[in-house]
């Protein structure tokens, strides 16, 4: 299904190494206090480990068949690959200082876990739909201090209206995904990758709700489809980084 010249899936603008940048990140941005200071923070380190890798924030994307437009979070781009991004920042709430110098933050409870989780599975879904390029790879890349994303339901339980979308460590989410069994199907989504999920240590704060750990999910470049139309190397950001 995907032919012509590849990124390495690893890599962000076939440059760096996504565990590079995360291990910058969280020497500098231990905590954020948004998902938009996510962004911010991961474009600024980008930049810093790869001058040569440019950061547009907020690109546009149009999806020709049914004329609507989507935005892409962070596309990052390379002197021979690119790399779309989509960001979550789900949180439970914790307060406290982090960072050097201290700096006091007080994450926002987002509480609806299973909205959580269906945002990062739509995340994937539609960075497989923005990638029809063959230059271009996706990374979905979530960073909470909710325990209940990375670990499994405890057995026994029934299963709950998001059990196809579950992220757990260890899932692997692959083919059509339903929500509520199939009962609200504008939630359905269908994978064309299969991705087991490994969640990896982010920053350990003091106090209830202090582990953070993020996960991240690679799509690979695919040629066109006729499902989208990508921008042709003319992006049009709303906005551009500048470090």
């Amino acid at each position: 299904m995907t032919s012509g010249p590849r990124s390495t899936p690893a890599l962000i603008a076939g440059q760096v190494p996504l565990t590079e940048v995360m291990a910058r990140l969280r020497q500098e941005r231990p905590v954020f206090h948004s998902e938009a200071d996510l962004q911010h923070g991961f474009a600024r380190v980008l930049w810093e480990l790869a001058p040569t890798v440019q950061s547009r924030l907020e690109v546009r994307q149009h999806a020709s068949t049914t004329g609507s437009t989507e935005y892409l979070d962070l596309l990052c781009i390379g002197p021979s690959a690119r790399t779309a991004v989509e960001f979550k920042y789900f949180t439970a709430y914790w307060a406290g200082a982090a960072g050097s110098p201290p700096e006091q933050y007080a994450t926002k409870s987002h509480a609806a876990t299973d909205l959580g989780r269906r945002g990062f599975v739509f995340d994937i879904a539609r960075l497989e739909r923005f990638g029809n390029r063959p230059d271009q790879n996706g990374l979905a890349l979530l960073v909470t201090n909710e325990k209940a994303l990375w670990s499994p339901p405890k057995p026994g339980n029934k299963p709950t209206r998001d059990h196809d979308f579950r992220i757990h460590e260890g899932r692997t989410l692959a083919g059509e995904l339903l929500w509520a069994n199939g009962d609200y199907k504008d939630n359905a989504r269908t994978l064309l990758g299969t991705y087991t999920l490994n969640w990896q240590p982010y920053s350990q704060q003091e106090g209830y709700r202090g582990e953070f750990q993020y996960l991240a999910v690679f799509t690979e470049p695919r040629l066109p489809t006729g499902s989208g139309t990508p921008l042709d190397g003319v992006e049009k950001p709303v906005h551009d980084f500048a470090p």
